[in-house]
């Protein structure tokens, strides 16, 4: 999978767990609020760490304009670490904890979206598809080295249980995804 996929896919799978932190929000389930909490945070870490130590670091330097737009993304993971960094001293009871994972959220939509918009066009035009492929294979070992889940640990899923997961983990896009990205969307059961 080329890198802009496996950024994509990772996006989508935080976004299906801020659709089901809010949910739980408006339900005032206080637990599952916690537990979402816990995978958005581990989620963020790894992606800002592959970004930040392979992805950025070989795209900056391919144009001034992708350049400009990288140095925008690292101080939008600066807030959102910070924003990490403060929920972490606190507890679910505590009236700032549900308030700063809210603004922990839309900061890392308005992210992802700038992202995906803006910087993933001009990379594709900067690097061709071997470069992109093997980008995404060094992304995908980072993600397995830092412990998180990667595409090998769900090759074994039917397509139907990938679907049944990205509907349960609310994945934005799901019903037209291929297997192939479903694979690298989904959370493990």
């Amino acid at each position: 999978m080329d890198a802009l996929s496996l950024l994509i896919a990772d996006h989508n799978r935080v976004r299906g767990l801020f659709a089901r932190f809010t949910a739980a929000e408006e339900e005032e389930n206080v637990p599952e609020m916690a537990t979402l909490a816990q995978k958005i945070i581990t989620e963020l870490e790894i992606h800002t760490t592959i970004e930040e130590e392979i992805f950025y670091p070989e795209i900056k330097a391919a144009d001034e304009e992708i350049k400009d737009t990288v140095d925008e993304g690292v101080e939008e993971h600066h807030v959102a670490k910070t924003l990490i960094g403060e929920v972490k001293l606190l507890t679910p009871d505590d009236d700032a904890w549900a308030a700063k994972l809210k603004v922990l959220i839309e900061s890392v939509e308005h992210h992802a979206g700038e992202e995906e918009e803006e910087m993933f066009p001009m990379v594709r035009k900067a690097f061709d598809k071997a470069a992109l492929e093997d980008m995404g294979a060094r992304l995908e070992a980072l993600k397995a080295q830092l412990g998180a889940p990667v595409a090998a640990d769900k090759e074994h899923l039917t397509t139907d249980e990938l679907k049944k997961l990205a509907t349960e983990q609310e994945i934005p896009g799901r019903s037209s995804m291929s297997r192939e990205e479903l694979v690298a969307t989904v959370a493990p059961a």
